[in-house]
């Protein structure tokens, strides 16, 4: 009894050491890129919809599309996706017919907590106070 108690014993360990093997995961590459999006006809329906299935790829970090800019600025792992696959998920969202998507250098007015809480900027609107004095709000005076 000893022996078989020994041997599942030891058979038990084998299985828990090799099933316990820490799988070694890659650091995280944080890349950003900002796509233009032609095609889009409404905030809920297209925008919102971009947003939702880019949030939901593999690799994506954060993805917010603007409606009113027809801007995607994307976050994501670059050791997962890249730029030229980000670009294909977007085209091809709606059976491909509908968005065209590429790289712009052009970025979407982005305020920090403190500059939307000092300044009163909400989600949405695109102006500042006039005598915001935030960094963020520089090119966006009303």
């Amino acid at each position: 009894m000893s022996l078989k108690n020994t041997i599942v014993a030891s058979l038990l360990f084998c299985f828990v050491l090799v099933g316990c093997k820490t799988e070694e995961k890659k650091e995280l590459k944080k890349e950003n890129v900002s796509l233009a999006i032609s095609g889009m006809t409404c905030e809920i329906g297209c925008a919102k919809t971009i947003q939702s299935k880019l949030s939901k790829k593999e690799g994506v970090i954060d993805a917010k599309v603007i409606f009113t800019d027809s801007i995607a600025n994307i976050e994501f792992d670059a050791n997962t996706v890249t730029k030229k696959e980000l670009i294909a998920f977007v085209d091809g969202i709606a059976g491909g017919d509908l968005y065209k998507a590429s790289e712009t250098t052009k970025k979407t007015h982005e305020c920090t907590k403190e500059c939307k809480e000092k300044c009163e900027l909400k989600e949405g609107k695109k102006e500042c106070k006039k005598n915001c004095t935030m960094a963020c709000c520089k090119d966006k005076k009303a």
